[in-house]
């Protein structure tokens, strides 16, 4: 088929390679444009432009897709499909209309669960135990298309954000190649969403990060594990950021070296490679963590320049 592939992150960029390998003609490849990042505020190309230029595959990066004169180029193509996995703006109805079957998105969920920007964290912090992918036909809705086909991935006991996205990632890759060739015969008949098991996933912001030790220990694991690695979940120690990247839920029961009842956020307990930390039920047991200026580190590497003793407060100052 003669493909125009829309895409901007890391998650588009094995679809777009499968699609490469499978034989199909991606006549152009439509991402967002270059921007500034880190402390240097140096360009840097997404990572599906990146890709498209090391095949040969022209890259077009409109800064709004739905202008007209961005409409009149994509029609010049003259594609059998758009194919459209976390592009990053929205398709208007012109163009979703344009070619012979129209829009088909990759889209990183089991829908009509977890429409929207973020399927994948959500997927994580909300305590599913499976989430998948499911190719859509694009329509002017979000993520309310018809869909063709899933492909289902577990939720592994301490998959991150970043784990699960990669496996989605190769799960989208398999599957696409798969659908095209049955929806181009006809073979892939679209089933309607049914709109009563919908949901929405929303996009992340760094301030969901921030650790609220007044919910339960499994409630906050889940969250550092669904924002890792970004935003990722943070407190506060002694006025600087303290992110957690990896920890365990504990259960009240151990109370081994914890004295009387204290609040949520205080540090009941510390060992030589860990360090407990009270919620509203159950204990956080951190093991990796990152304090703001440093890198990543474990626990057991952290004590040994920092002193933390049972009855700090995290996320507030030190309790005297």
């Amino acid at each position: 088929m003669k493909i125009v592939y829309m895409g901007t992150p890391d998650f588009a960029v094995a679809p777009l390679l499968a699609l490469i390998k499978a034989g199909h003609q991606v006549c152009a490849a439509v991402t967002q444009p270059d921007k500034q990042k880190g402390r240097g505020k140096e360009v840097q190309m997404t990572p599906v432009k990146e890709c498209a230029l090391k095949y040969g595959i022209p890259v077009w990066q409109p800064v709004k897709i739905r202008d007209p004169e961005a409409v009149k180029k994509l029609s010049e193509y003259q594609a059998d499909v758009f194919v459209v996995a976390a592009f990053g703006q929205i398709l208007s109805e012109e163009i979703l209309q344009m070619p012979r079957f129209g829009c088909i998105n990759i889209h990183a969920s089991l829908l009509p669960a977890y429409r929207g920007a973020a399927p994948i964290q959500w997927a994580v912090i909300n305590g599913e135990k499976e989430t998948g992918v499911t190719i859509m036909q694009m329509d002017k809705g979000i993520d309310t298309g018809n869909m063709f086909c899933k492909a289902i991935v577990p939720i592994e006991e301490k998959e991150t954000g970043d784990s699960l996205h990669d496996k989605l990632m190769e799960a989208g890759a398999r599957l696409i190649v798969e659908a095209l060739p049955q929806i181009e015969a006809g073979k892939l008949m679209p089933e309607k969403q049914d709109e009563a098991l919908s949901s929405y996933a929303g996009r992340l912001s760094k301030s969901m990060g921030l650790i609220d030790w007044n919910k339960d220990a499994a409630v906050i694991e889940r969250l550092i594990r669904g924002l890792n690695s970004w935003p990722s979940a943070y407190t506060f120690y002694r006025g600087k950021t303290l992110k957690i990247w990896e920890a365990d839920v504990i259960e009240m029961q151990e109370k081994n070296g914890i004295l009387g009842e204290p609040a949520p956020g205080c540090v009941a307990r510390v060992e030589k490679d860990f360090f407990d930390v009270i919620t509203a039920n159950g204990i956080l047991r951190v093991r990796t963590l990152q304090l703001e200026g440093k890198k990543r580190m474990p626990v057991k590497d952290f004590l040994l320049g920092y002193e933390l003793k049972p009855g700090v407060m995290l996320g507030q100052p030190c309790a005297r």
